[in-house]
């Protein structure tokens, strides 16, 4: 598979409430691709945050592709959380530490797939549908509230790869 970064679209100004949602989030991954436009995998590994050291390029990716597993197949639809970083005890933080050997082109393809699987989820289901997760107090959250949640998370974490990106090259801008 060749990767190609997905484009990154306002939604329009008149879209109903599922297209705001859709397409805002799109928006936002399309922008985390963005940011990582040209980088190396050594750039995408070194860490620029002395106190966060596990706030990278890649930590970021891989940390939003189990976020996107997380919200949409483990608390909606109620899937197991067992293959998923982002609930083991040990190492913490687990999902911001991908194998070293991994490159960021095969961590934003497996973003970029995960979030295709994402937005098939949301596509089959009510914003009104809950989560399956009864075990988890925002598993129980409407597919509403996880979609400008997912929002909220993206956009916050495209921040960081700003200030990472510039750090690191001096490259800035998102669109």
């Amino acid at each position: 598979m060749t990767y190609t970064a997905p484009e990154r679209i306002r939604p329009p100004f008149t879209a109903d409430e599922r297209g705001q949602l859709n397409n805002w989030l799109d928006m936002q991954r399309g922008i985390i691709h963005y940011k990582c436009a040209g980088l190396s995998d050594e750039a995408a590994r070194r860490s620029v945050i002395p106190t966060s050291p596990l706030m990278t390029v890649a930590g970021v990716v891989a940390h939003l592709r189990w976020v996107e597993h997380t919200w949409f197949e483990v608390m909606f639809l109620g899937g197991s959380e067992k293959e998923n970083p982002s609930f083991f005890d040990d190492p913490e933080d687990a999902d911001m530490r991908p194998a070293a050997d991994v490159p960021l082109e095969q961590l934003l393809q497996e973003y970029q797939v995960q979030c295709a699987r994402s937005n098939e989820i949301a596509a089959a289901a009510s914003l009104d549908d809950r989560g399956r997760r009864a075990d988890f107090k925002v598993g129980q959250a409407s597919l509403r509230w996880m979609l400008v949640h997912m929002i909220e998370e993206t956009a916050r974490h495209a921040g960081h790869l700003d200030v990472i990106r510039e750090l690191l090259d001096g490259e800035t801008g998102y669109f």
